[in-house]
């Protein structure tokens, strides 16, 4: 259209034309004599609205999607670290109560015993060359470890220190098949030598062939000379197996060990030996047998006038 004065007029008056209705509309409310033309605008143009409504809404949805899939994506980012976190702190405070109970019984052990001990981690395991059973623990000169020394833990005879670095030490277990510790049987004090079995029970001669053992007795170790390699009075293991005495001078009795040689985690070094053998002292009580559980016995009486028929009555 070209701009001439009487485009301009007819603009101006097209306005004041849509002024006017949009004044009547409002003051008369419900009865607005344009309510029928808007009624069938929108009869007209209701479906192309939807339409296009229906065409935008998924882009819309879409862009939308994108807009908010980084903020989501980060969200659960945030949510698997936190997960981790606490699974990490969870197991990490399990391990920690772990240990804490470790180190825990050792000092009880210790204290009964008089033993002083440097305390010192399990950081490396040996090599299965030549059936040897050996651990490295994080000890060594530095910290007044010397060879020959005792290892213990809180179940009891871990092995005795073989080989010494500044900063380590290489432990030989009591189950390694070259090992050998002299042994007392609790109560009775009857002497004997312990040997390494590998993933087994101990061997155990008893210098005694007529001596009185059962299975459940507790063994532990006699003492060296000079308290090296073995100081006394530390818990070796519990006889599992008692072969039959054929009179001969000495008798064999298998022993499972009180320590788990496979998940070895903290360990205490003797240090200083105890001022006197401690006996028995060490060694934890023994659990108390379960009591028995009472049998109850029901004696049934059967009545007088059972399977005695009713006698009629008088008539």
């Amino acid at each position: 259209m070209r701009d001439t004065r009487e485009s301009r007029l007819l603009l101006v008056l097209l306005i004041a034309i849509a002024f006017a209705l949009i004044t009547v509309d409002i003051r008369t409310g419900e009865d607005s004599p344009v309510d029928g033309a808007r009624q069938a605008a929108a009869a007209v143009f209701g479906p192309v609205e939807k339409g296009v409504a229906t065409a935008v809404d998924p882009v819309a949805n879409a862009i939308g999607a994108v807009r908010d899939s980084g903020e989501r994506h980060n969200r659960i980012a945030t949510l698997t670290r936190e997960n981790a976190a606490l699974k990490a702190k969870l197991g990490s405070e399990d391990q920690t109560r772990s240990r804490i109970h470790e180190l825990d019984e050792m000092l009880k052990r210790a204290g009964a015993g008089q033993y002083g001990i440097k305390g010192a981690e399990v950081i490396a395991i040996g090599a299965a060359q030549g059936f040897s059973w050996t651990v490295t623990i994080d000890a060594g000169t530095k910290d007044g470890i010397e060879r020959d020394m005792t290892v213990l833990n809180g179940d009891g005879l871990v092995g005795r220190v073989a080989t010494v670095g500044p900063d380590t030490a290489t432990v030989v277990l009591a189950n390694d098949p070259d090992f050998t510790v002299g042994t007392r049987l609790e109560k009775t004090g009857e002497l004997g030598f312990a040997t390494g079995q590998g993933d087994r029970a101990l061997s155990v001669q008893m210098l005694n062939g007529k001596a009185k053992i059962s299975p459940g007795d507790r063994l532990l170790t006699f003492g060296s000379r000079g308290n090296k390699p073995f100081v006394p009075g530390v818990p070796i293991g519990e006889v599992v197996k008692v072969d039959p005495s054929r009179g001969d001078l000495t008798r064999t009795v298998w022993v499972r060990p009180f320590v788990g040689f496979s998940r070895l985690d903290i360990v205490g070094v003797v240090v200083m030996p105890p001022r006197e053998d401690p006996r028995d002292a060490v060694l934890p009580p023994k659990p108390a047998p379960p009591k028995p559980t009472p049998t109850v016995t029901v004696t049934v009486t059967p009545s007088a006038s059972a399977g005695v028929p009713a006698q009629p009555a008088d008539e």
